[in-house]
């Protein structure tokens, strides 16, 4: 309760800075926006330095910065990675608006100088567990089949780790693939796969940003676990009509953008589309030459500048993907929908306001006449956010707000069709709910220590209308009870204290600890480590407790050569509490009494992570080594002992590699290694009447074998013309170098030549894959 009325007094005060244009009569403020010069593509944590004070700030999710500096003339000096340096003279006697355009740097230069007293931002920023990959480098590494993809990209990062061969689907230190909450301009998106995980939601084409907090998660985030990906669409280019695509093996994209009327308006809409269907009808096996199978998306934004002090972004995704031939169909897709209004109450007080809609839906179908069957399921969200930014001075910064949204649970309904006809039909029961959230954190500079603290509320609750069944010791149900409409049945609640402390020794040496508190309301029921568009997403209840994790990690960050070569070590430790697993041959889908066949008890993860990071020069990458353990402690199994957890992989090595032979002709390369997963399999097997059966190991006794993978590409960029309008490049690309058969699954067949003799049997999904893409932009 107090944290409430704390943060509704900054709201009403910071609304009384509206009026205002000078806070103190011996303090000014200098705030404005930094952008792309050539785009006016606003640029996220941008940094905006003061030349002498030895101090400054970086933009915020919106590009907007504001320091609070006695009267005075100043140098501020502007900065991004990738980005031209500038500085501007101000004399500050008065509040200024003050927008910087920044350019590209097309060419290494000799001349560029760093000074010690230039901010690192990974070496003074209070975050710890968190990376944040510029597009460029992201389009650098090699993709499969050509197709840049950011979550591909973040997996070779300390701690991040794919839960499966070719998935999209990620597991953070230790956690699962469910716990990470996945924003694409703060909507979320529930199922971030194509092509059942071998690509990602996220045309690269439309992305401007994107950040992963690993452990150190803001206040301003909750409702997951173990990570938030913060992926942010472009804007549009408000100078001038552009737009670049490719065209490959088996999709191409197109992404256009430009002002509207003028450059107080932009747009930039974004597609792709794969076409292996389009070559189907080709085929020499007449069965598969009526198949339709491919993904498509669309990325959609406006964005309208009102005046100085108002913006309008509305913002939207829509994509699905379609498997069908003569006997069975499959879809699933995202919708997500963001308006947002950026007002600024002062030159200290920036605002927004987000109106967010996400909604995830599937359908399966068979059409066989005998025996046929249809099957549907859904889930939305409806969030309102608002979020503050108090800058009170350039040591001391503010951030509070608060967001509130309605779940829709639609977890099935599934109905039989013979010779045509609709029979028995099966509806589970809806379920919905409210998560609401508020936060209040503060960033402050004192001497060598910069401490980030913050606290949230957070709180959910059950509404009806709903059915709950009940359960014994046992997990045998033993009644229900139907919830009206409207009537809030069960509820949850939590503090979320997060706390960052750095401590910079000097600029190049720095040491961090950071801790958080995190609650998650609503998870996935999945069997597979993989994650599969058909698997149910569904809240807490009276039978499921809401999750906890509570994090430590502490960490020592180290620049060479003039902050050219980056260097960490961060160590952690996770528990978890309410962590859900199932009991044996669980039944998940269409199960009107799921919640019987779970198990519930703590878990463990802690690790060490390294990582080497070269970012200037020809040749540049990095090198990322994780340690770790992540385990159970289920009372229902393995007889309450610990066992492995499904993500536990104790090494995950991951080498990136780029050498420029010359600005034109560039190599990229990496290569992983991976402890193989854990897996449970059978140990002999007995005759039951006629039927022989397995008798399986204890939870995750085995592991799969180790993988590793070595992929490369070469970009052979066009020459360039002055004045030219169209430029293009050829990337060839390599997946899987070498052909190493990594092990999917393992199947144990029965041998047909010796009754009751079973042999292993290997399923691996891709070996040598070479690809060829033509990108362009213009």
């Amino acid at each position: 309760m107090r944290l409430l009325l704390a943060v509704l007094a900054l709201m009403i005060c910071s609304m009384g800075f509206a009026g205002e244009k000078d806070v103190s009569p011996k303090i000014m403020t200098v705030s404005g926006y930094v952008k792309d010069a050539a785009s006016g593509e606003i640029l996220i944590g941008a940094s905006v330095y003061i030349s002498g004070l030895k101090t400054g700030t970086t933009t915020n999710s919106y590009g907007f910065y504001s320091l609070s500096l006695k009267p005075g003339k100043y140098n501020l000096i502007f900065s991004y990675i990738g980005y031209s340096t500038i500085v501007k003279n101000i004399n500050l006697n008065s509040d200024i608006t003050l927008n910087a355009e920044l350019a590209t740097e097309n060419r290494q230069l000799d001349a560029v100088v760093v000074s010690a007293e230039k901010p690192n931002h990974n070496i003074t920023r209070p975050e710890m567990s968190v990376d944040k990959m510029p597009m460029q480098t992201i389009k650098r590494i090699p993709a499969l089949l050509g197709e840049v993809d950011v979550i591909k990209a973040l997996q070779l990062l300390p701690g991040v780790q794919s839960t499966s061969e070719g998935t999209s689907a990620f597991s953070v230190r230790g956690g699962g693939a469910d716990q990470n909450l996945i924003l694409l301009d703060e909507a979320v998106v529930y199922n971030a796969s194509h092509l059942m995980g071998f690509f990602s939601v996220f045309n690269n084409d439309a992305v401007k940003d994107v950040a992963l907090y690993k452990g150190d998660i803001p206040a301003s985030f909750g409702g997951r676990l173990s990570s938030v990906l913060d992926v942010r669409m472009k804007d549009g280019n408000s100078k001038k009509f552009s737009g670049n695509g490719g065209i490959g093996l088996i999709s191409s994209r197109l992404m256009l953008e430009g002002p509207i009327f003028n450059d107080k308006t932009s747009f930039v809409v974004a597609g792709r589309r794969t076409y292996a269907d389009l070559f189907l009808p080709l085929a020499s096996n007449k069965d598969i030459r009526h198949n339709r199978l491919y993904f498509y998306d669309m990325n959609l934004k406006l964005n309208h500048q009102i005046n100085e002090n108002n913006r309008l972004y509305l913002s939207g995704y829509f994509g699905r993907d379609v498997f069908k031939n003569e006997i069975s169909e499959m879809n699933f897709g995202n919708q997500t929908f963001t308006l947002r209004w950026n007002h600024l109450f002062s030159k200290k007080v920036f605002s927004n306001l987000s109106i967010i809609h996400s909604r995830y839906d599937y359908m399966l179908s068979t059409s066989d006449n005998a025996n046929g069957y249809e099957w549907w399921s859904n889930m939305s969200d409806e969030s309102l956010k608002m979020d503050f930014s108090y800058f009170l001075n350039p040591k001391n910064t503010l951030k509070y707000g608060f967001a509130t949204t309605y779940h829709g649970f639609n977890p099935g309904k599934a109905k039989r069709i013979t010779d045509g006809k609709s029979a028995a039909e099966v509806t589970m029961s809806r379920s919905y709910a409210l998560e609401h959230g508020i936060y209040l954190s503060d960033q402050q500079s004192l001497g060598k220590f910069t401490i980030k603290s913050g606290l949230r509320f957070s709180l959910f609750q059950d509404i009806g209308p709903g059915t709950i069944y009940h359960y014994d010791a046992n997990y045998n149900s033993t009644d229900s009870t139907v919830y009206a409409r409207g009537k809030i049945y069960k509820q949850y609640s939590g503090w979320e204290p997060r706390l960052g402390i750095n401590y910079t020794i000097n600029p190049e040496l720095s040491l961090k600890a950071s801790y958080s508190r995190t609650y998650q309301f609503i998870q996935l029921a999945s069997n597979s480590t993989a994650g599969m568009p058909l698997d149910v997403w569904f809240p807490a209840s009276p039978n499921v407790r809401p999750q906890e994790a509570d994090q430590f990690a502490t960490g020592i960050f180290h620049n060479f050569f003039n902050n050219k070569l980056e260097t960490s070590v961060e160590v952690y430790y996770k528990n978890m509490q309410h962590v859900i697993d199932y009991k044996d041959n669980a039944t998940l889908l269409l199960n009107k009494k799921m919640e019987g066949e779970l198990r519930f008890g703590n878990a463990r993860a802690y690790g060490l992570e390294m990582l080497l990071k070269k970012n200037e020069g020809r040749c540049n990458g990095w090198i990322s080594l994780t340690l770790s353990k992540a385990e159970r402690k289920i009372p229902e199994i393995f007889n309450g002992k610990y066992y492995p957890s499904p993500y536990d992989k104790p090494v995950n090595l991951a080498v990136v590699f780029n050498y420029d032979f010359t600005p034109k002709i560039l190599f990229s390369a990496n290569w992983l290694y991976a402890t193989g997963t854990p897996v449970t399999y059978p140990t002999g097997g007995y005759e039951y009447g006629n039927v022989r059966l397995k008798i399986y190991s204890a939870r995750n006794a085995y592991r799969m074998p180790d993988y590793h993978r070595l992929d490369l590409s070469l970009t052979l960029k066009g020459k360039e013309k002055p004045g030219r309008f169209w430029h293009g490049e050829w990337v060839f690309s390599v997946y899987n170098a070498y052909g190493r058969h990594n092990a999917w699954a393992i199947n144990f067949v029965e041998d047909k030549n010796e009754k009751g003799t079973y042999y292993a049997q290997k399923i691996y999904l891709f070996s040598f894959i070479p690809s060829i893409t033509y990108n362009f932009n213009f």
